[in-house]
C-alpha cells in the first residue's frame, strides 16, 4: 500500500507565494510520474503540473510561467513551487503519484491540501 501526505497549503493574499510537499511511503518499488491536481467548488478535478522520473514537466497553461513542479526521487517527494498566486488559484490541491509496488502497478491520491487566494 502507498500513501501520499501532502503539506504547505493556506491562505496567502493574490500575488503572494506557496510551496506544496507531496512525500509517498509505503511498499514502493519505483515512482514513474508524479504531478498535482486541484478542484474549485463546482469544477472537475484538472491537472496542475506533473514530473516524470526523468525530469520531464508538464504545466497546464493557467500556470506556466508562474509554478514549478520538482522533485526529489530519493525522497519520493513531489514540490510545487506557486508564485504571483491569483484568486482563481484557489482551490484543494491533490498529490498524486503512479508507479511499481513489487509487480503491482499503483495509482495513489493524497488526502488533498487547501490553497485559498484572497483578493
Amino acid at each position: 500500500q502507498v500513501q501520499l501526505v501532502e503539506s504547505g497549503g493556506g491562505l496567502v493574499q493574490a500575488g503572494g507565494s506557496l510551496r506544496l510537499s507531496c512525500a509517498a511511503s509505503g511498499s514502493i518499488s519505483s515512482i514513474h510520474a508524479m504531478g498535482w491536481y486541484r478542484q474549485a467548488p463546482g469544477k472537475q478535478r484538472e491537472l496542475v503540473a506533473d514530473i516524470s522520473t526523468g525530469g520531464w514537466t508538464n504545466y497546464a497553461d493557467a500556470v506556466k510561467g508562474r509554478f514549478t513542479i520538482s522533485r526529489d526521487n530519493r525522497k519520493n517527494t513531489v514540490y510545487l513551487q506557486m508564485n504571483s498566486l491569483k484568486p482563481e488559484d484557489t482551490a484543494v490541491y491533490y498529490c498524486n503519484a503512479a508507479g511499481w509496488s513489487g509487480r503491482t502497478l499503483f495509482g495513489a491520491w493524497g488526502q488533498g491540501t487547501q490553497v485559498t487566494v484572497s483578493s
